[in-house]
């Protein structure tokens, strides 16, 4: 299964959101996806099945748990293949990054100056010592 097949499915991402945050018991992930998506326990376990068998996902036993957590190395594969287009998206971040910059500055400008204490105000000004 390609990458993307693997990636195209919201429930494997979700899962995958998940275990980014750290190794989760088959438990713990079927009970979250069973809110979210109202699926059953049998269908998590075959998404989960199919993130480890594509390598996105690694299983170990504990006891009669089993711990589930996210794979590197696809997701890097995935991330040198979107970094060919990143540069569609990066552009316009930079341009949106330079608009709330200027939005910002003209907000200060628009504002005025911001007033300090006034003696009265000021502990460490001369007339209040």
């Amino acid at each position: 299964m390609h990458a993307f097949d693997v990636l195209g499915d919201p429930v494997r991402r979700r899962i995958l959101e998940l275990l980014a945050d750290g190794e989760l018991s088959s438990g713990e992930v079927t009970a979250v996806i069973r809110d979210e998506y109202g699926i059953s326990q049998p269908a998590v376990s075959q998404h989960l099945r199919v993130l480890r068998d594509n390598g996105f996902a690694r299983v170990r036993a504990e006891g009669t748990r089993r711990l589930y957590a996210v794979e590197a190395a696809p997701l890097r594969e995935v991330d040198m293949w979107l970094g060919r287009f990143r540069r569609f998206w990066e552009q316009r971040l930079d341009a949106l990054a330079t608009e709330l910059a200027r939005g910002r500055r003209e907000r200060r400008i628009a504002d005025g100056p911001v007033p300090g204490p006034g003696p009265e105000e000021d502990p460490g000004h001369e007339e209040n010592r």
